[in-house]
């Protein structure tokens, strides 16, 4: 169980990925927030060995109290499998979680886009 910290990878002065891994069973990425306010657009990928374990995406306002966040459909996001979701709301804090399974070593990784308002040159 432990709190898997996350590398950044910009592309760009639009885009961002945010990578956690290998995460095992109860792990627990460690929370983006603030900087990344601003990307409101976000999908989250997850890559690797489930073991039968699933992949949540949580979400706090007060970095307290997490819960789940949803796709596009309103379905809480839970990856029992390699796939990608979008990721519906905008929360302060955003984080992944690993619950279940054996053997487990996933990997999450979320690409957020900033909108562009105007005309780009």
């Amino acid at each position: 169980m432990a709190v898997i910290i996350p590398t950044f990878e910009r592309e760009g002065d639009r885009t961002v990925i945010v990578t956690w891994g290998p995460m095992a069973t109860g792990d627990t990425g460690a929370p983006i927030g603030r900087d990344l306010l601003d990307y409101a657009d976000r999908s989250i990928q997850a890559t690797g060995t489930f073991g039968g374990a699933t992949l949540s995406v949580q979400g706090s306002n007060d970095g307290t109290n997490y819960a789940a966040l949803t796709d596009g459909n309103g379905t809480a996001i839970a990856l029992a499998a390699a796939g990608i979701e979008q990721i519906y709301e905008v929360t302060r804090m955003q984080r992944p979680a690993v619950t279940g399974g054996a053997g487990v070593a996933i990997t999450a990784t979320l690409f957020a886009r900033r909108s562009v308002s105007g005309r780009m040159v």
